[in-house]
């Protein structure tokens, strides 16, 4: 059934963007909501493959390319990919034989190529305010659907959470409980923003109640990357928002803050009642016992140090695409995927991936300096490293959010003759 109805998506979302000719960024929104269905298609079984999620967002924005092009200023995230390029020869050379080179490859490239796509599509795009409002509704509707199945279909909290204080397959519907974490905490930050951004009482108390069921659903999971990522990002928009109004603007600004403090804090004290202090301990990092762990990391630092190590030992072209996790097997009998997409493509890419993460950073930050009207840019550049460095790029969603903060958003209620003029 799950296959069925990500067909129907694919199929719909298609049909829809050609007829259109992609002419309001129809494209933008068909890849928003894969992104975001992504894991909802996965823990169903749904996903004709491990990656249809990041192939179909790729897919869709290179269809949207077609139609629209791309900016004559990407040229850095076009340097970004050939640098992904020198990997895969690598790789090609010291991949153990009994591996799979093509799985290999699209298990580790996927996310940075998904990233690059999401780049170029949307780097020095104009999008009206409207559309862009859209286009977050888009990225929010198969989260909302995600959540809604956690709630029928994992069993009641009190029984999946008293194991223990490690991350909870249970109360995760059964998936990786970082992959769940991550999602529900973008989802519980979309409908946060909504909260600012959208002057409707009703709505807000509907996206208020909607962030308190994705806050919960993120923090039962008891996997802490994708809560705190979401508390950051949380953050880093409202600093924007809170600096980009006037002073009646602040006023009524810090009551709303008020009442998402208090319904944090609700949320936090039922968990906690829920649990029996157990998450409290998690967030601590004590054991069942109340016992302080030694690795705050549970064990990703590890994961770190034996990539450094790769990268110490191959600085100029790296290890190769894939080789990684081979060379953590070889160096400590340890077989795990990466969890951290930093020190992975400086061990698998050398100097070339220092190159390419420089890009990625600075790059946008130099946009912002000249274009300085998304709120979303801070927060969703903070998703994108945050998440990268606790859970990688196993899905599509921190390279699609990244591409979203280099988006340029054009509010048409101001006159265009004020207006910073942007050059494509």
């Amino acid at each position: 059934m799950a296959e069925i109805l990500l067909f129907a998506v694919l199929g719909f979302a298609l049909f829809y963007v050609i007829i259109k000719d992609n002419r309001n960024n129809e494209a933008l929104m068909a890849a928003a909501y894969i992104a975001g269905a992504e894991v909802f298609f996965r823990m169903n079984g749904g996903m004709v493959f491990y990656e249809t999620g990041k192939y179909s967002v790729i897919l869709f924005l290179l269809i949207g390319m077609f139609y629209k092009g791309a900016s004559s200023k990407t040229i850095p995230f076009w340097i970004y990919l050939l640098i992904l390029i020198p990997g895969i020869v690598v790789a090609s050379q010291t991949l153990d034989y009994n591996v799979v080179f093509r799985k290999a490859i699209a298990f580790n490239l996927s996310g940075p190529f998904c990233l690059g796509v999401s780049a170029l599509y949307c780097y020095y795009k104009k999008i009206s305010r409207l559309q862009f409002e859209y286009l977050i509704l888009m990225l929010l509707l198969p989260l909302v659907a995600n959540m809604a199945y956690l709630y029928f279909y994992t069993p009641s909290i009190g029984e999946a959470l008293m194991s223990g204080t490690n991350s909870n397959y249970a109360a995760s519907g059964g998936y990786g409980p970082n992959q769940i974490s991550t999602v529900m905490g973008l989802g519980a930050f979309l409908v946060c923003t909504r909260l600012f951004t959208v002057k409707n009482k009703i709505i807000n108390m509907v996206d208020l109640a909607l962030m308190a069921l994705f806050s919960y659903r993120a923090v039962v999971t008891f996997s802490r990357g994708g809560v705190l990522t979401a508390v950051a990002c949380i953050i880093a928009f409202l600093l924007i928002y809170f600096l980009k109004q006037n002073s009646p603007g602040q006023s009524r600004l810090i009551r709303k803050i008020a009442i998402l403090v208090f319904t944090v804090v609700a949320i936090w004290s039922f968990v906690t009642i829920q649990t029996r202090g157990l998450i409290t301990y998690r967030y601590t990092n004590r054991d069942a016992s109340g016992k302080l762990e030694d690795d705050i990391t549970t064990g990703r630092a590890e994961l770190i140090i034996t990539e450094l190590q790769g990268f110490y030992n191959n600085p100029i072209i790296g290890v190769g695409v894939g080789k990684a996790k081979e060379f953590r097997m070889e160096e400590t009998g340890i077989e795990t995927a990466s969890h951290n997409e930093v020190s992975r493509l400086l061990s698998e890419h050398g100097l070339l991936g220092l190159a390419a993460l420089l890009i990625l950073i600075f790059v946008p930050i130099i946009f912002w300096t000249k274009f300085r009207n998304n709120y979303y840019f801070l927060a969703f550049l903070a998703f994108w490293f945050l998440t990268i460095n606790h859970s990688a790029m196993r899905i599509a969603l921190p390279g699609f959010v990244y591409g979203l903060a280099l988006l340029y958003i054009v509010d048409d209620k101001k006159d265009p003759v004020h207006r910073k003029r942007l050059t494509a």
